[in-house]
């Protein structure tokens, strides 16, 4: 079954709006993962505006706790944009998996993967990946459907791509048959990445409309999803929405 791992920004967005600690981002966590959900994302910016470095350690602190009582083991996944601030914050919280991202100065939320082609970009990529795994760390690239860079992906030693979906779900949006033609050009994605020996990973705007579509795609391993998820908890309450977002994934839907 393909693994959710549920992107808590938009708690943490909605408690900073106020300041304090309402809603609480670590019982969110709870809900969540008791609901049924593998892990947990987060993306703290620079800035803060949601993720506090301080959310970063609570988590990580409260997925030690929960992974003990429970005798399970719910992942943590950060991700960021290659920098030296993002890769100390990664080191000294030792997530399970690091998600790199490119990020542009301004942007309200990722909009691309990476240009690995871009020698710039790869050499400071590798680096960083080095370090990851020196402390254990699992390491996938926020990449595009771009076929020819996988192999750059595999070169530096990236474990996995996590495929940047905001174009599918855009299209699907506008009509299922759209998205239909967009999915073709993930799954083409997805076989070549596993070709070059990289798992495949998935995020941005992924619900439970078109889900039901993307959860077919091969070799999947994991979605990350906040936005829409979030989103859709605010009417149906968080159970009930993790529950469901399983069951397609599960596709027994």
């Amino acid at each position: 079954m393909t693994q959710l791992s549920v992107n808590v920004n938009k708690i943490a967005t909605l408690r900073n709006s106020r300041g304090g600690n309402i809603p609480n981002v670590v019982q969110f966590c709870e809900l969540i993962l008791n609901a049924g959900a593998h892990g947990i994302t987060v993306h703290p910016r620079e800035d803060e505006r949601h993720i506090t470095t301080q959310d970063v350690f609570a988590i990580k602190q409260f997925l030690l706790d929960y992974n003990r009582k429970h005798s399970t083991h719910k992942e943590f996944n950060i991700e960021g944009e290659p920098s030296e601030r993002f890769v100390q914050l990664v080191l000294k919280a030792s997530p399970d998996q690091a998600t790199l991202v490119p990020v542009t100065p301004g942007e309200i939320t990722s909009d691309h993967g990476f240009l690995l082609k871009d020698i710039s970009v790869k050499n400071s990529i590798s680096p960083i990946i080095e370090k990851f795994h020196k402390s254990g760390i699992r390491v996938s690239l926020f990449m595009d459907t771009n076929l020819e860079q996988y192999k750059i992906a595999k070169e530096i030693d990236a474990d996995r791509i996590e495929l940047y979906t905001g174009p599918f779900a855009h299209a699907f949006d506008g009509s299922e048959e759209a998205g239909k033609v967009f999915y073709k050009e993930y799954e083409a994605a997805a076989n070549e990445a596993r070709k070059q020996g990289l798992g495949v990973n998935a995020g941005h705007d992924l619900d439970t409309n078109n889900l039901r579509i993307f959860s077919h795609l091969p070799h999947l391993a994991e979605v990350s999803i906040g936005h829409r998820l979030v989103s859709q908890s605010l009417i149906d309450g968080m159970e009930k929405t993790v529950k469901e977002y399983l069951k397609i994934l599960s596709k027994d839907s």
